[in-house]
């Protein structure tokens, strides 16, 4: 075994012997069924800390020859597969951290000092077969493969990191890119090959030497949804077997959606959470706001819009396909929302086409960019949410009133009033504390018909729910009848607890343009 050719399963053995496991083995018979075909170049780019570098491990365990790792795959899903044996440590695997290369070689010389690094461990192993000096990584790999028919497997860790790092470097990516197109593409010693990078390969100016790949990424990881992060049946035998409650770890870290799967956790929070028994923001802790802020704050036309109806639990529509997988030639808002849903900050629905804030644990690192400046009135309306929930429980409706009033003067600038969406928008944002507390829903499927927002209350709280309805340009009065006719509380079937009736309206015909509220207690959902 060595470090980069075959480098054995020590890396899977210690995630075996941590305290938390999460079975992902059933990635192997994914990469299995792509071995020598057309699909056999594979890119899957997720945001850091989702899990890139720990299934490279287990595919160099599974994969490497000269080591037995038969016990490690035993009982895990991957053993019951019927062509388990039939790969298990068949093919020599080349291991490369480029993150590694471009931290030690010299600058500007990255490819080189990784050709050096490989050959020279080819070279022990096959020292027989390559007779020429200097030679480089792709001509030794012709050769032996030439001398022995033996193929290789290619597991790439960190590709993209000289194009995030070097960002400015157009011909050192260049170079590197050709690199690698001349090492993969249209080789005989290549069985597959599966790179793991923040962001996919398709576009890097006029330059794509790497389209023989196929990507997975956070707008569409198809085949590989499930190994993304942890589904919600895994989250939830974690938090049995931990004594967590559930609810609560859905608020802080669900909402990463795709095709198939809806429910995707962030894997690196749940673990700690877990951990440490305790509930808090674990993912955004590994990197300062700063690097979020610097997104937020460019000046492209409707972004802040779009970035407060967000924070008010809302949805906008994102055109991915205009970003070029560039972290710095972002020409339009739609690229920066789509490079925050590649880097995990927003998720991404593509039944729908739009982006959102997935959970309370991105959202307070949204809140904590807020917070340095250029956001000030947004941040006054999050700092009187609180005194706007409290007067809500409170049945306060004359107050409730006129703390919307307030928010709505300060967002205005920000978050105009078009329609009922907006004006969800805004309320929503004006609620923002309430997320500590409540899992917030929109447009939830309630009686007949939906109910606007519903506010349900996390067991450990003990508030009553909030069942909203907006009206815009018409009354209170007429939102709370609508609840009432519409039977929206139905929306809250199985939960036991208390529930307010909240009417909101704006009228937008009267000059002064003011919200009113109304709300009501029902005190048992049975009344329905």
């Amino acid at each position: 075994m060595g470090y980069y050719l075959n480098p054995g399963n020590k890396g899977f053995w210690e995630a075996l012997r941590s305290r938390i496991y999460v079975d992902k083995t059933g990635l192997i018979d994914c990469t299995n069924q792509c071995i020598n075909t057309d699909e056999k170049f594979i890119c899957v780019s997720r945001p850091r800390r989702f899990g890139k570098s720990m299934a490279l491990k287990m595919l160099a365990a599974y994969y490497s020859r000269g080591c037995d790792s038969a016990g490690l795959f035993e009982g895990l899903t991957i053993e019951k597969n019927g062509a388990f044996r039939e790969y298990l440590n068949q093919y020599d695997v080349i291991f490369l951290n480029m993150q590694q290369f471009l931290l030690e070689a010299e600058a500007g010389k990255i490819t080189e000092y990784l050709e050096r690094e490989v050959v020279r461990e080819l070279e022990k192993e096959y020292g027989g077969i390559l007779d020429r000096q200097e030679m480089g990584l792709a001509a030794a790999l012709r050769q032996i493969y030439v001398e022995t028919d033996r193929q290789f497997i290619f597991l790439v860790d960190e590709w993209d990191c000289v194009m995030r790092e070097r960002q400015e470097a157009e011909d050192l990516q260049k170079q590197y890119l050709d690199f690698l197109r001349n090492l993969l593409k249209d080789q005989p010693y290549v069985a597959l090959a599966y790179m793991t990078g923040i962001l996919p390969v398709k576009k890097y100016g006029r330059h794509s030497a790497l389209n023989m790949f196929l990507e997975y990424s956070m707008t569409d990881q198809s085949l590989f949804e499930e190994y993304t992060g942890f589904t919600e049946k895994e989250v939830e035998a974690l938090c049995r077997q931990f004594g967590m409650d559930f609810a609560e770890t859905k608020n802080w870290y669900d909402g990463y959606r795709f095709a198939g799967l809806r429910h995707i956790y962030n894997p690196k929070s749940v673990v700690e959470a877990m951990r440490r028994r305790r509930f808090s923001s674990y993912w955004t802790s590994t990197e300062t706001y700063e690097a979020l802020k610097v997104y937020m704050d460019m000046d492209f036309d409707g972004l802040r819009a779009d970035i407060a109806q967000m924070m008010g639990c809302g949805r906008v529509k994102v055109r991915t396909r205009s970003f070029q997988n560039d972290m710095c030639h972002l020409k339009i808002k739609d690229d920066v929302l789509t490079l925050l849903i590649h880097l995990g900050y927003l998720g991404y629905d593509s039944r729908q086409g739009e982006a959102f804030i997935p959970n309370r644990e991105i959202a307070e690192e949204f809140e904590n960019a807020m917070s340095v400046g250029g956001w000030q009135e947004v941040m006054r309306v999050l700092k009187a949410s609180e005194k706007l929930l409290e007067d809500t429980l409170k049945g306060d409706a004359e107050r409730v009133a006129e703390g919307l009033d307030r928010a709505h003067m300060e967002v205005a600038s920000v978050l105009a009033y078009n329609d009922e969406n907006s004006l969800a928008s805004a309320v929503m944002l004006a609620y923002y504390c309430a997320r500590k507390d409540y899992r917030l829903f929109r447009e939830l499927p309630a009686g007949y018909g939906f109910a606007d927002i519903v506010f349900l209350p996390l067991p450990s709280v003990g508030k009553p729910a909030l069942v909203v309805e907006l009206k815009y340009g018409k009354t209170a009065d007429d939102a709370i009848r609508q609840i009432k006719d519409r039977c929206y509380a139905q929306a809250l079937e199985g939960y036991s607890g208390d529930i307010l009736l909240v009417g909101i309206a704006y009228d937008k015909r009267a000059k002064t343009k003011r919200h009113s509220c109304r709300i009501e207690k029902l005190e048992k959902l049975s009344r329905y």
